[in-house]
């Protein structure tokens, strides 16, 4: 049996699974948590801790088709302008519950586009934050960039606030394909803000890039990934398009007739994950690939990748506080989600408190299961050792949670006195094999599809 026949036997090219950067995901979330939890959290944190903060910033100069994340398109400063100082004023408050001592462990800008700001809102946004919350030792500031929309001077603002990793948007460098997801961006200019980035001494370089795009096609992302290549970045995402016009309607401008077939999808997949390799990148989990250099690739090396909202990271801080609008935070005890709509989230903050509307407090088995989905999505095994030293859990129920995963994938997982493993040739399979260990109701989310 060949390996697509194996794939197919098992439903990949037709399922829609979690991504599984959270558990339980987003869409199980409830309304049980609110602002007074959300500050009873924060002020649990020890004094002296490192945490992660993440600044959404949800607005674009123009809305790109393919994106389903939730933006909102402005061609003026005003509002932006506004939400600047929404941000400012939720940061204070963090501040007045935060105890003392409590330094950044990461610090990452994400949006929406983050760099359509002006330079001196980046300026003020910056100190605000790090006189709140100062950087640690070996702290990462990153910041998604549009190549789209930076300049100099921005660049200068995000250097000197102390911005040490960027991350770039590429999707895909054919001009038929840009201009059928509505993102326009030539590889010229992407050469030229990779270059200026560099000059600034900010070696860290990221790059997201798409399969599964409309008239793609194996010649055409090996050619994109063959450009992407020659700006040398540190670390790739190479995530699937998720096609999920029904919940994005900007995607319904995207021409559903030109899209590849699943079976296409997974070929595209596997045709830059070669060059990436081949390249000397290390494959990171299920979609990413580093520099043997970066910490990323570390990390997976020495058992510490973990996967958070932003995809796999190397940061190891127990609490990320996400600031703005629909922003996720997540604590020991379960994660809180600010108001998705910015005039709810704005209206809150103008009032005095915090604007978490929903969330989810950890109980019964949710943390066990986390770690094992995580550890599944991260490293394709779990260790049975870990899970019983860390979690309040016996060998056999473990036994009955392994074995019932691979009943579900008779030949395609490994269960051993040592935990469960995932085998190269069934990886494609690891968001279906990580559903397995999925204690919530998966049939009413719509989720993007397994490849």
């Amino acid at each position: 049996m060949t390996q697509e026949s194996q794939l197919t036997r098992f439903g990949l090219f037709d399922a829609r699974v979690p991504r599984y950067t959270s558990y339980p995901t987003a869409p199980h979330f409830a309304p049980g948590v609110d602002a007074a939890r959300f500050v009873d959290w924060v002020q649990s944190i020890p004094a002296g801790s490192r945490i992660s903060l993440y600044l959404h910033v949800p607005f674009c100069r123009r809305l790109c088709w393919f994106c389903a994340c939730r933006t909102q398109g402005t061609t003026s400063d005003e509002p932006v302008r506004a939400y600047a100082a929404t941000l400012r004023a939720e940061i204070a408050l963090l501040r007045r519950h935060l105890a003392p001592g409590i330094t950044l462990s990461r610090l990452h800008w994400g949006g929406g586009t983050p760099t359509l700001l002006s330079a001196d809102l980046m300026r003020d946004l910056a100190d605000t934050i790090l006189a709140a919350v100062p950087l640690g030792a070996g702290a990462e500031f990153s910041v998604e960039i549009d190549p789209n929309e930076i300049d100099a001077p921005r660049l200068d603002a995000l250097s000197a606030a102390g911005m040490n990793r960027a991350s770039i948007g590429v999707q895909d460098f054919d001009p038929e394909i840009q201009k059928a997801i509505g993102r326009e961006q030539g590889y010229d200019l992407t050469r030229r803000v990779a270059d200026m980035i560099r000059d600034r001494g900010i070696r860290s370089l990221n790059a997201d890039i798409l399969y599964g795009l409309p008239h793609q096609s194996r010649a055409r992302i090996a050619n994109s990934v063959q450009k992407l290549l020659t700006l040398s970045p540190d670390r790739v995402a190479l995530y699937g398009y998720a096609h999920v016009p029904w919940m994005s309607r900007r995607q319904q401008m995207i021409p559903s007739d030109a899209m590849p077939t699943p079976e296409e999808r997974l070929d595209l997949f596997e045709t830059a994950q070669q060059l990436f390799t081949w390249d000397g990148y290390q494959e990171i989990g299920i979609d990413h690939f580093a520099r043997p250099q970066d910490g990323l690739a570390i990390a997976a090396r020495t058992g510490r990748l973990r996967r958070n909202f932003q995809g796999y990271t190397d940061d190891t801080a127990p609490v990320l506080i996400g600031l703005g609008a629909s922003s996720i935070s997540r604590f020991p005890q379960g994660y809180a989600q600010n108001a998705s709509g910015t005039a709810d989230h704005t209206r809150a903050i103008r009032a005095g408190h915090f604007s978490t509307h929903r969330g989810h407090v950890f109980a019964g088995e949710d943390l066990l299961r986390a770690r094992i989905i995580e550890a599944l999505m991260s490293d394709f095994r779990v260790s049975r050792a870990e899970l019983l030293a860390r979690f309040a859990t016996t060998a056999d129920r473990l036994d009955t949670l392994f074995r019932s995963a691979a009943d579900a994938f008779p030949g395609m997982v490994d269960v051993t006195p040592d935990g469960l493993a995932i085998p190269p040739g069934s990886r494609p399979l690891t968001r279906m094999i990580a559903r397995a260990f999925d204690a919530y109701d998966q049939s009413r989310a719509q989720h993007s599809a397994a490849i």
